[in-house]
């Protein structure tokens, strides 16, 4: 059995953070474990509150788990604060995983999920340990310091990312405009490609860069190649919200089971761009 592990916030709402990478990594097949950073009070119209664990406990739930379990890829979301992030990286620093950091900031309703002063830590401590980066263009500004609005922006800011130690960066298009969705991943020999779908006007989008985050620790975890991990995470993520729960009254959760449902079926079209 894979063992993969996510470290993260929990949803009350079920549509993001934790339950959404645990259903994620049920979906694919492989055996989920957790670190909760923090509890939210939250639903599909926003979040109400923060509960954060602290820094200590956080660093206890890794390491309990991974003294017992032989987790192979982790994943990172909502970390919260600098102290966690300290003690999350200090807890994987010298274990034999791969690494998928999401850099959670922003919730779809607003709220702020990364404190300020958390920023320059996931900078120094945790950004070196990581296999793969998936920012979205707001949280990749953040970041690299740079504004993006066009795709020399994007390999501008995923250059400047890159030399901050993270092996592979995928730069998530979904803020910019167009008729279609473009990720363009850069890996550090200086190779990329683009995947290209078609853009989907919906709301139900809530969750979804825990669940391609989540889906590229799966892949990891079950063997595939690092591209390969990539591509069909995005292919679970497309079909999760291509098929619509269509729950709740504001930003709905996307569809965790429609990659099974589907068999893995998405058009994504990949583009070699070096």
């Amino acid at each position: 059995m894979d063992i993969v592990m996510t470290i993260a916030g929990s949803d009350s709402g079920g549509g993001a953070g934790i339950q959404a990478d645990l259903k994620t990594f049920q979906e694919l097949g492989v055996f989920g474990t957790s670190a909760i950073t923090a509890l939210t009070a939250q639903n599909t119209l926003g979040v109400e509150g923060i509960f954060p664990a602290t820094a200590e406990f956080v660093q206890q739930q890794i390491e309990v788990v991974m003294q017992d379990l032989p987790v192979k890829a982790a994943k990172t979301g909502m970390l919260f604060s600098a102290e966690i992030i300290e003690a999350v990286a200090q807890s994987l620093k010298d274990k034999e995983i791969q690494l998928v950091v999401d850099p959670v900031m922003i919730a779809k309703g607003g709220a702020s999920l990364l404190q300020s002063e958390a920023i320059k830590a996931l900078k120094s401590s945790l950004l070196p340990l990581a296999t793969v980066l998936t920012p979205n263009i707001p949280e990749a500004e953040v970041i690299s310091g740079n504004t993006i609005r066009t795709a020399a922006d994007i390999e501008k800011a995923a250059k400047i990312i890159l030399n901050m130690g993270v092996s592979c960066v995928v730069m998530k298009g979904g803020h910019l405009e167009g008729e279609e969705a473009i990720d363009t991943v850069y890996f550090q020999d200086g190779t990329s490609f683009s995947m290209q779908t078609k853009r989907i006007d919906t709301k139900q989008t809530h969750g979804t860069g825990c669940t391609f985050s989540s889906a590229i620790a799966a892949f990891l975890g079950q063997g595939y190649d690092l591209r390969e991990a990539i591509i069909e995470a995005k292919k679970f993520v497309q079909l999760a919200i291509q098929n619509p729960l269509n729950i709740g009254h504001g930003h709905g959760p996307t569809n965790h089971f429609a990659y099974k449902k589907e068999n893995g079926v998405c058009e994504v079209t990949i583009i070699e761009t070096k």
